[in-house]
């Protein structure tokens, strides 16, 4: 297996697992502040594919993100999150998240990332791309950074979220 093939292969995978550890959350656990500082699941979720959305599409890309396309205000959020550096954990608590919509959304960000990803060249991996407020890296970094290990991290967050509230964590 080629470096790209393997990329896909981590991508698919965390993807896989994001959904499947959001399958069976309810509209009340979605919701649902878990007290502390800690955001509810659904915002958790939805900043996930969000982020991914825009690192890859906008910063990396240099394209327009889904969210600003064909998905403006079809996300499942009741409003869009504040700018990088604004209220975040306001902005968690406030929203409210349709998950079959959102679900849908992530589903166009899950392809868009995988086609982008098929159409490199191991070669394109080694491209350095600087992103303001994150640095100069390869591209292969800010592959791995957004579509595997972020979306890995707060998932791990739904999952323990998902067991306080009395539900099956993680799908497997």
């Amino acid at each position: 297996m080629n470096a790209i093939g393997l990329l896909k292969e981590q991508i698919e995978g965390a993807h896989e697992i994001v959904e499947g550890t959001i399958e069976g959350v309810t509209d009340e656990q979605a919701q649902k502040s878990p007290g502390g500082i800690a955001h509810p699941i659904g915002a958790t979720y939805l900043h996930t594919l969000l982020a991914e959305d825009f690192i890859l599409n906008m910063m990396v890309r240099g394209t327009q993100p889904l969210v600003m396309g064909d998905w403006a205000g079809k996300t499942g959020a009741s409003e869009p999150p504040p700018p990088p550096g604004g209220d975040m954990y306001g902005w968690a608590c406030r929203v409210k998240v349709d998950l079959g919509q959102a679900r849908r959304y992530a589903q166009a960000v899950y392809k868009s990332t995988l086609d982008y990803v098929g159409s490199l060249g191991e070669a394109d991996l080694n491209r350095e791309i600087d992103v303001p407020g994150f640095g100069k890296h390869s591209l292969a970094y800010y592959l791995t950074i957004s579509a595997v290990i972020h979306p890995s991290n707060h998932i791990g967050e739904v999952s323990a979220l998902k067991g306080v509230f009395g539900s099956k964590g993680y799908p497997f």
